[in-house]
């Protein structure tokens, strides 16, 4: 009779409903993005430069169906999506399915607030304490000099030059020197001893120009106008130009973005020799320190752009890196995506990984040097380390962002990656070391491997 009662009452557990959820009535914020679901059943979803969508909701249990009207291609049907209540009025999203591609791109792994929410900004404060050791030699003298993309390692940092905190251009406060340079570029100035090396495309159009802001169009700019793409030499003390090296004249073959460059991947140097990528025509070129041109490498048309949709050309950024006597690159496009080790001195491809699931990425990779052997980390959607003298894949872990920008950051036996654009913007801290699929459970946010996670990453 016992046993009859227990089931009789597991059947009735069973049989009992899920709860239904219920979603805030107010607006709600998630990054750029705002959202309100009406309790009549109506719902809207923008964000600046985002298509707008809007519709029906209904709840079933613990989720929620999206039906949306007039929205892009393939977001006719609707879409399933597990929903979490959490502290003060915010609510979190998981898919179940859906196949509306920039619906699913906001809404999956996303955790929304109230829109009328201010989140506390705590008070940046920059303390100069004195140095409990000696700073480590310099991997990149004399010193002063600004190697690569971001500086030596990648770090950003610039230990004792001294700079100012605060410069205007228009007063010339704390400005030494202002020069010209002809052209659009994204790409960063380096530094080596008495020079600075910058780069430039010049378009034949006199009124090109990119459009910075806050938006997320995808477009492409109009301008398809002949360039000339140009490496100049300035001296540090005065900014006068020592020399200057037209590198390639014609058409680009691949469009940009609207806010981007045709020139936007930056220089790096080893003292000795100069050497840029250029992804829209496809070169790899070194100079030597007083402009000489030592070879050129066609490494194929570099076609980065929106996975989702092949014609929205963006243009490749992601820069050159040294690693002894070799240069790294790392091209992600559309297709047959890879990273690969050049000879500094002849241009000779030394090895050459593929990474033939990664779709288009706009990072710089990073060494991480390690007992067991140095490595190469790359962004992307799945994170990924390389060995540095071989290019044999040694581990991955995701999930990531599917538009990847940051580079990673090395220090303490630990490296940083961010992915940051939305849905997923996961931080990872990985010990450098680590070997195999790092990729942890859901919700587990730490392991053998990695040190720590959340899910507050930044874009860029």
């Amino acid at each position: 009779m016992l046993l009859r009662t227990v089931v009789f009452l597991g059947a009735l557990v069973q049989a009992a409903p899920p709860p239904t959820v219920t979603l805030p009535s107010q607006p709600l914020r998630f990054g750029a993005f705002s959202a309100r679901f009406d309790p009549a059943g109506t719902f809207s979803l923008d964000g600046q430069g985002w298509p707008k969508l809007g519709g029906t909701w209904k709840a079933a249990g613990v989720e929620i169906e999206l039906l949306t009207t007039g929205g892009p291609p393939n977001c006719a049907a609707a879409g399933r999506y597990r929903v979490e209540a959490t502290a003060g009025g915010g609510v979190t999203f998981a898919v179940v399915t859906d196949d509306c591609r920039p619906r699913r791109m906001i809404l999956d792994r996303s955790a929304w607030r109230p829109a009328t929410e201010t989140v506390p900004v705590p008070t940046r404060r920059i303390a100069v304490t004195a140095m409990a050791k000696p700073p480590a030699k310099p991997s990149a003298p004399p010193a002063g000099s600004w190697p690569s993309f971001r500086g030596a390692q990648a770090a950003g940092v610039a230990d004792g030059v001294r700079l100012p905190d605060t410069w205007n251009p228009k007063t010339g406060e704390h400005v030494r020197w202002r020069t010209p340079i002809p052209g659009l570029a994204h790409s960063s100035p380096i530094v080596w001893g008495d020079r600075v090396f910058v780069t430039s495309a010049v378009s034949a159009d006199a009124k090109a120009t990119f459009r910075p802001g806050l938006y997320g169009d995808g477009d492409a700019s109009k301008d398809r106008s002949p360039q000339r793409w140009k490496l100049y030499a300035l001296d540090t003390k005065t900014g006068a130009i020592a020399w200057e090296r037209e590198i390639y004249k014609g058409l680009p073959k691949v469009k940009r973005h609207t806010k981007s460059s045709q020139a936007n991947s930056t220089p790096v140097t080893d003292g000795r020799r100069i050497v840029n990528i250029f992804g829209s025509i496809g070169l790899l070129v070194a100079h030597d320190m007083n402009g000489k041109e030592l070879w050129r490498k066609d490494i194929g048309i570099v076609d980065s752009g929106w996975f989702f949709d092949a014609s929205h050309q963006w243009g490749h950024s992601s820069s050159p890196i040294i690693y002894e006597n070799n240069v790294i690159v790392q091209v992600d496009q559309q297709k047959q995506s890879y990273i690969a080790a050049y000879d500094l001195a002849t241009g000779r491809e030394v090895w050459k990984t593929m990474r033939e699931d990664e779709i288009p990425t706009w990072a710089t990779p990073a060494i991480a040097k390690a007992p067991k052997g140095d490595e190469i980390v790359t962004n992307g959607t799945k994170v990924r380390g390389y060995d540095a003298k071989t290019g044999k894949l040694l581990w991955t872990l995701g999930p990531n962002s599917e538009v990847t920008v940051g580079t990673p950051v090395v220090d303490g036996g630990l490296v940083f990656i961010t992915g940051g654009y939305p849905p997923v913007r996961t931080i990872y801290a990985v010990r450098i070391g680590s070997r195999g699929d790092l990729t942890m459970p859901k919700d587990v946010k730490s392991s053998d491997s990695i040190q720590w996670s959340n899910n507050e990453g930044t874009y860029i």
